[in-house]
C-alpha cells in the first residue's frame, strides 16, 4: 500500500460500520441529541434487542457512538459532533436520490 492510500483501510471500516441499514437507522435517529436505550432504538429499527446489541456493540467499537449504563438500561449517542456532522452529510448526499423517487402530487 501506498502512502497515498494509507488511511484507505480504515475509511474502509468506517464505510462499513454505516452501510447497514439497521445501523444507518440507528445513527440517524440519534441525530436528535439525546441518549437513547437499546430498546427504544431496537422498536425504532424494527429489529430485536438481541439484533440491535449486536450492531449497537460494532458502532460503539468503532468509534461512532458513546454507551451510558444506568441501573439495567444502556444508554448511546453520537460519540461526538464529528459524528453528527457525518452522519448529517452523508445524509445530505442520499436525500436528493430519495427526492427523486418519491411520487409527486
Amino acid at each position: 500500500m501506498t502512502e497515498k492510500d494509507a488511511g484507505a483501510p480504515g475509511l474502509a471500516r468506517l464505510a462499513g460500520l454505516i452501510a447497514d441499514e439497521t445501523r444507518a437507522a440507528c445513527l440517524l435517529a440519534l441525530l436528535d441529541g439525546r441518549a437513547w436505550t437499546a430498546g427504544e432504538l431496537a422498536r425504532h429499527a424494527g429489529v430485536a434487542a438481541s439484533t440491535l446489541s449486536e450492531h449497537l456493540g460494532k458502532l460503539v467499537a468503532g468509534g461512532l457512538l458513546a454507551e451510558e449504563r444506568q441501573g439495567r438500561h444502556r444508554y448511546v449517542r453520537l460519540a461526538d459532533d464529528r459524528v453528527a456532522q457525518l452522519v448529517e452529510d452523508l445524509a445530505a448526499q442520499v436525500a436528493p436520490e430519495a427526492a427523486a423517487v418519491r411520487p409527486r402530487t
